[in-house]
């Protein structure tokens, strides 16, 4: 099955470059039931290749990725337009702590009722669009 629009996180596309990841394998599998191009924030793409730095080939990796363009990855939120209801997100979420890449990936979700946010982070199924309705996710099984 081929999802459309689909945000991605850091989790998995870290997974996605690094082998070494526990999530390799199945975040690999599941990119095949994507449908391209993922969107994603610039926040994401900062903490993963902060993330990816210990990686062999980890930045080079996220860098090829990027140069590809549209075709796989594309950056589709701004921040500046959106920025007081990330901020609002953060606020409500500040004993989490909330990252700065998860508000927005919240905000990218409440902005397409379809999106589904592609992660590996728990917090995930604690943060809520519009304040009370969940984040649907494509999120690995328990372990």
């Amino acid at each position: 099955m081929l999802r459309r629009g689909v945000l991605i996180d850091t989790g998995p596309l870290v997974s996605f470059l690094d082998r070494r990841e526990p999530q390799h394998a199945w975040v690999r599998a599941r990119m095949r039931d994507c449908a391209a191009p993922l969107q994603t924030c610039e926040a994401v793409l900062s903490e993963a290749m902060h993330l990816l730095r210990r990686a062999p080939g980890g930045p080079e990796s996220l860098r090829a990725l990027l140069q590809r363009g549209l075709v796989i990855l594309s950056v589709s939120f701004d921040l500046r337009r959106e920025l007081a209801p990330v901020l609002t997100l953060l606020r409500a979420y500040d004993d989490l702590p909330m990252s700065l890449a998860d508000a927005c990936l919240v905000r990218m979700a409440e902005l397409d009722d379809q999106a589904v946010v592609f992660t590996t982070d728990r917090d995930f199924l604690i943060y809520r669009k519009h304040g009370r309705q969940p984040v649907p996710l494509f999120f690995p099984p328990e372990e």
